[in-house]
């Protein structure tokens, strides 16, 4: 399970154009995991609402990715990944324009389930496509680039949805959405990629002569991925603790005012995404990339541990939480390094499919479990357990190497 994904040569310059017209799927995805959230008080306002029946339609995106991003991943080992990553993209933009037009708050939910099964191809498509055509002396930073670029979607949304909404209502915003979506399609449906589809043939050659154990589910099932399954829902819980709570949980702690608990969260998202592309050079600078998430790991648990036991102050905070969140950043690359070499030629799409899922997991867990240690007057109880996941991440990511070695 350490082979290298089967590629064809091909000049940089093909790779810098593949490299950028994904990475703008991955920004769009991310674009649209914020869609509703900053326009949340315009679509109460006009449906007559709570916020409970407003999560419906995010709970339903979630739930359909969740349960389909594996399926979807087999499907693109079999028909390849560039036809299914444009499905997902016109999937999800008819999904969005459709809420925009329709005046009906359940189609307005019922769209965000379908688009929940448009978002299920971009993990699998995205690093499918990456890990067949992208060389290895570039991989690395193939896919900080890629990870950086959600990162850039997921600060640009608000920004641009509320500019939009005052400019058109929310339901132009929606509009507005949708038409990024088209435009990033239409890009890549234009350019042309015969070496893609030969790239993935011969991957599916390779699958093909090694026998089933690469082509149904009892790969999934192998030791190492299902500890990287438990390793991404135990990165999306963190992330979720640091990203969702980290604003009131500071207020509740030490009274920490708006304005400075949110530039400590800008600290740390603005670190978090240099810290990104600073793990891309350091994953195709060295081959230890199990080492490198563990060290990562490591500090970003040291710095919610401090951050929940000790009243800092504006600079320090500033500090701690932007250190913490460029070691985040850091082992982001090496982290989809780790996935990708124990992955079998011709297995991409599945693999990440299933691992990736736990983002969906993670991100379904969290928000309960936060929720109950604010409701009960537990906000350092946030950090805290942001620092037991990078610890339990630390374990897995060792285990997850030991396995990979036995199987090697």
């Amino acid at each position: 399970m350490t082979e290298t994904a089967i590629r064809l040569p091909r000049a940089t310059r093909h790779e810098n154009r593949l490299i950028g017209s994904i990475s703008a799927a991955h920004f769009v995805s991310h674009y649209y995991f914020l869609l509703l959230p900053p326009l949340f008080l315009f679509v109460r306002d006009e449906y007559q609402v709570s916020y409970t029946e407003l999560g419906l339609a995010l709970t339903a995106f979630n739930v359909a990715s969740a349960v389909l991003q594996t399926p979807a991943g087999f499907l693109i080992d079999r028909v390849g990944p560039r036809a299914i990553l444009i499905a997902g993209l016109l999937i999800e933009t008819i999904a969005f324009a459709t809420a925009g037009l329709v005046n009906s708050f359940w189609v307005l939910v019922a769209m965000f389930a379908v688009a929940g099964v448009g978002n299920t191809v971009y993990h699998p498509a995205d690093y499918a496509i990456l890990s067949e055509r992208v060389s290895a002396e570039r991989i690395g930073q193939a896919f900080s680039v890629h990870t950086f670029a959600g990162f850039l979607g997921s600060a640009v949304a608000p920004v641009s949805l509320l500019t939009m909404q005052n400019l058109f209502g929310w339901r132009g915003a929606f509009l507005g959405a949708a038409a990024l979506g088209l435009l990033v399609a239409a890009l890549l449906l234009l350019q042309r990629d015969p070496e893609g589809d030969a790239a993935h043939a011969a991957a599916k050659a390779v699958k093909a002569a090694e026998g089933s154990s690469a082509s149904d589910w009892r790969l999934l099932m192998a030791p190492a991925i299902i500890i990287n399954l438990l390793f991404f829902i135990l990165l999306a819980v963190s992330n979720a603790g640091l990203n969702n709570y980290t604003v009131v949980a500071l207020e509740a702690l030490y009274g920490t005012s708006p304005v400075v608990a949110n530039a400590a969260l800008s600290a740390l998202l603005f670190m978090g995404a240099l810290g990104v592309l600073a793990g891309g050079v350091l994953a195709g600078r060295t081959s230890r990339h199990a080492l490198v998430t563990c060290i990562g790991l490591t500090v970003t648990g040291l710095a919610s541990v401090l951050v929940g036991a000790v009243n800092l102050g504006p600079a320090a905070l500033f500090v701690t939480m932007g250190v913490g969140g460029f070691f985040m950043g850091v082992i982001m690359p090496s982290r989809d390094m780790i996935v990708r070499e124990m992955t079998p030629p011709g297995a991409f799409g599945r693999v990440f499919g299933f691992i990736t899922t736990g983002f969906n997991i993670g991100g379904m867990a969290a928000p309960v479990m936060f929720g109950l240690m604010m409701d009960h007057g537990q906000p350092a109880a946030i950090y805290w357990s942001v620092a037991a996941c990078s610890l339990m991440s630390v374990v897995a990511v060792v285990a997850c190497s030991r396995s990979t070695a036995r199987a090697a």
